[in-house]
């Protein structure tokens, strides 16, 4: 009897006694099959590698007939720990181990269903969110001069944007010695200046940076020399608009008085043009009736006494003559209220209409009454010069 029972127990399969070396491969399984320390820590979602191995692995190693064969692979655990052949089948083929969270738990029953990664926690988040904080917060390293960009911007860009023309015929002008920075005189290409501060200059003449506006405006008779006029008149202010930077007028025509008026945002500049100081000369034509002394331009140039001083023109000369009707021109560098117009009535020749031909080296030319047009760089580089700037 007791013969009996132990081939009984110890017979898996065909009756034979495997007992030592089943054990041992069924630990050797076991070890395989354990499951790894990171699917111990965290919960484990369903994965792909659970269904093979619990199928061929555990099925055919499981003690009898039902421990591990096709039940076993997909189903997992809860078959083949109950259904396991034999008392010893039961623990040693589809027991707790095959059907734990290695191989028939959730791991098991999921082989064709979601791909979950394993959870993290919390805590391994924050860290993972503190050090890509950390990487991209990192203070700016400072590299040399040499490595980084250089201060300034190239002199030919900068003359280009003035307008002195493309890059290639600045570079050009460079080349022919007649550009000069800071009153010294640039031979070699690729020098950086900064326009706000350096002088630039070409053949002489100071070339206006990009900040600084300069327009000439032929003022209408009836126009307010003012950029805006609280009785709604109309101003000087109604020709400048749509400008994004706020300009100025430089100096006053009287209302009846037609001619160039000069608008820019050069404070400076503005101030020594009008400053007496300078004495930059204003040219005008006035229409009077004559007939005229010989001796009016000498009387002009002598001085006119007014009620608040003397007043001399520079310059007089008769432009045109059609019967009574003369059409003179008269020079000078001060700029009081209705000067031109107060010496002509002094002098015994009230002025019918008058317009101004010239502020400085700026000529009105052919400018059309009403219209405003923006200064050349050479003009703005004699206006400099003429205030010593």
């Amino acid at each position: 009897m007791r013969s009996s029972g132990r081939n009984s127990r110890g017979s898996g399969s065909g009756g034979k006694n495997y007992r030592g070396a089943g054990n041992r491969r069924d630990e050797q399984q076991q070890r395989a099959g354990r499951p790894r320390p990171e699917e111990r820590r965290y919960d484990v979602g369903d994965g792909p590698k659970a269904g093979p191995k619990a199928g061929p692995k555990a099925g055919p190693k499981g003690g009898g007939p039902k421990g591990g064969g096709p039940k076993a692979g997909p189903k997992g655990g809860p078959k083949a720990g109950s259904q396991g052949g034999g008392p010893r089948g039961g623990s040693q083929g589809g027991g707790p181990r095959t059907g734990g969270p290695s191989a028939g738990g959730p791991k098991a029953g999921g082989g064709r269903g979601r791909k979950p990664g394993p959870a993290r926690p919390r805590e391994y988040e924050a860290q993972i969110e503190e050090r890509n904080r950390a990487r991209h917060d990192k203070p700016r390293v400072k590299l040399p001069k040499t490595f980084g960009e250089q201060e300034g911007e190239r002199l030919q860009k900068v003359l280009a944007r003035a307008g002195m023309g493309s890059r290639r015929a600045c570079e050009d002008l460079i080349d022919q010695a007649r550009v000069e920075v800071n009153g010294k005189i640039v031979t070699e290409q690729g020098m950086r200046v900064d326009p706000e501060k350096d002088e630039i200059k070409v053949d002489g003449l100071t070339v206006a940076t990009q900040s600084y506006l300069f327009f000439a405006l032929n003022k209408p008779a009836g126009v307010v020399s003012t950029m805006e006029d609280p009785d709604g008149r109309q101003c000087l202010g109604d020709y400048v608009t749509n400008r994004e930077t706020r300009l100025f007028h430089v100096g006053r025509l009287d209302t009846e008085t037609e001619g160039i008026i000069l608008l820019t945002n050069h404070g400076e500049l503005a101030h020594r043009l009008t400053h007496p100081r300078y004495g930059v000369q204003k040219t005008y034509l006035a229409a009077i009736q004559g007939p005229l002394p010989r001796d009016l331009g000498k009387q002009l140039k002598s001085g006119i006494q007014l009620e608040d001083g003397y007043a001399r023109a520079d310059h007089f000369r008769v432009v045109q003559n059609t019967g009574k009707n003369y059409l003179v021109e008269v020079s000078l560098h001060e700029g009081r209220k209705h000067i031109v117009r107060r010496m002509l009535a002094e002098a015994g020749f009230p002025v019918d209409k008058l317009v101004r031909t010239a502020f400085g080296p700026i000529a009105l030319g052919d400018q059309k009454s009403g219209w405003l047009r923006r200064l050349t760089n050479t003009e703005v580089g004699m206006l400099m010069r003429e205030v010593d700037l």
